[in-house]
This record gives structure tokens, sequence and C-alpha cells, in this order.
């Protein structure tokens, strides 16, 4: 059996064991994946959660909100992805040591190639610039964004991933919020990277009502599906890539660095685009019969 884990704040619901355990069945291995909550946890110790895992056998955990940027600074090795980007969502327990890796960014390159092909990103207001804002906006590179418009309320940290892709050669500025809505008409791309929009953060991280039909628009969140700001896009005739998409890829990618010397890349590969049409159809298309 191979033990699997996902640290984070408020992922009761999260689709994570279900991905990971049906992956798993699906190519004749047995996975159990569990969550360690840190929701209402006084104190909750991120590196002793970490060590426990490690020394309760498990091959390796998932990291999420708001730990993705402590499970970096605590690994012993840094893969590519997270030497690029500054933070892990992924830790392996190896017997060099703490292994970190990124696989949110990986995963958007993916997700965003499969529903839009070779359209290059343009002009993009990137919403949030935390650990999974850092991963997307270092894939946004990869996929000819023009130009990166951050929109933090954190100054500091909005300053800090600006200058990080600028040093990258990604071109990026920080905007208020009025820059931003200013700016929309004419930008192509918006993503949301922070929790609003969450069933445990509900609301919309913009103002959507400048979206139109030359936006292409991505959630992160994907509990729900259909996030206001999603919904708001998709009334503007907007392109939208829902969080369901990263959840996929990421977590494809995440299968594969915790089932190394089990199985090889060839043998998941098959699997992964029916893994989506799965989830499409049980977060997206379900939950679309209720939206209004």
């Amino acid at each position: 059996m191979i033990k699997l884990g996902l640290v984070g704040e408020g992922i009761a619901k999260s689709q994570s064991p279900d991905l990971h355990e049906r992956l798993g069945a699906s190519l004749g291995l047995t996975v159990r994946y569990d969550l360690v909550d840190s929701l209402g946890i006084a104190d909750f110790d991120f590196p002793s959660a970490i060590q426990t895992l490690r020394a309760e056998g498990y091959r390796g955990t998932n990291v999420t909100f708001p730990f993705k940027e402590k499970a970096a600074k605590l690994a012993d090795i840094c893969g590519e992805g997270v030497q690029r980007v500054g933070t892990a969502n992924t830790l392996l327990f190896d017997e060099q040591g703490l292994r970190a890796e990124n696989t949110d960014y990986t995963g958007f390159i993916s997700a965003y190639r499969h529903s839009f092909g070779s359209q290059p990103a343009g002009d993009v207001l990137l919403i949030g610039a935390g650990g999974v804002g850092r991963a997307v906006a270092c894939a946004l590179g990869e996929l000819s964004a023009h130009c990166i418009h951050i929109l933090e309320r954190d100054e500091q940290r909005a300053d800090t991933l600006c200058r990080d892709l600028n040093a990258m050669g990604i071109a990026a500025k920080c905007v208020s919020a009025e820059q931003a809505q200013h700016g929309l008409p004419t930008w192509q791309g918006v993503v949301n990277c922070t929790p609003i929009g969450h069933i445990n953060h509900p609301g919309c991280p913009i103002d959507t009502t400048r979206l139109g039909a030359q936006h292409w628009v991505f959630d992160a969140v994907y509990i729900p599906a259909h996030t206001e700001l999603l919904k708001a896009a998709h009334h503007a005739k907007a392109k939208t890539l829902s969080g369901v998409d990263l959840f996929v890829f990421q977590g494809v990618d995440a299968f594969r660095f915790f089932t190394h010397g089990h199985l090889n890349a060839e043998q998941i590969t098959p699997h992964v685009i029916p893994l989506r049409t799965h989830y499409i159809e049980q977060l997206v298309s379900s939950s679309a019969q209720r939206v209004p």
C-alpha cells in the first residue's frame, strides 16, 4: 500500500483522496490518501505534521493553502519547479531527505494547453501572489504572457513576486484594484489564485462588470466548480478554465512523483484524459444544472 496525504486548511471537501485512490486502483495499486486539516486547530505546527506523516510510513504528501511557501523552505531537496517558483505543493519522503516539487506549475501549463491550445496568454490580471499565484505566474511565462498585472492586498508579497518574475524575464507589474478595473477591457486573461470563491471563503475577487468575450478566465478554486467569478465569465461569454482542470493535471503530476519506482509515465498517461472527463462530469457538468 502507498500511503499519501494532504496538509492544508479547510480541506474536508477535497477531492484529492478520490483522485489518487481512483488513479491508483485503475493502475492496480492500493493507495490510501488521508487529510490533515489545520482548520480550527490553534497553533497548528506544520513541520511537526510533516514529520508525523514521515514517521508513520507515508510516501509523501500534497500541501495546499496556506502552507506552500513553508513546504518549500522545509525541504532538503528542491525540484526544478520549486527552484523556479519558490513554493511547493508536493513533498516526498526520500532516503536522501525531504524533497519538494511543484506540480501547480506543470499542471497549469498542461491544463491551459489542453483547453486553449497554442493561444498566447497575452496580458493577464493575476489576483493573488501566494503559493498557487506564484506557480501560475511562472507558468504564464511559458505560455507567452505579454505582461502579468499583479493584484494582491499584501504589497510586500506583490512586490516580491513582481521582482522575481521580471528577473526571470517575465514582464510583470503591480496594480491597484482601480488600475485593474481600468486596464481589464484591454487585457486578455483573468486569473484568480486567491481562496475567494471557495465554500469557506465565499464571494468574488474582483468587480466583473468589465469582463467580455475577449477574455479567458481561470479560477484556481474548484469547490465549488462554478465560482462567482466563473459564472460571471460565462455570462460575459468569456472562455473559461476551471480549477477542476488544474486539480486533475497537478494531481496526476504529483501521482507520478509518488509512484516513481512503482509505475512509469507511459502507464499513467492513458488514464489522464478519462480522469479529467470524470471530474468535469462530477464537479462541473452536474453543478452546472444548478447554476441560474
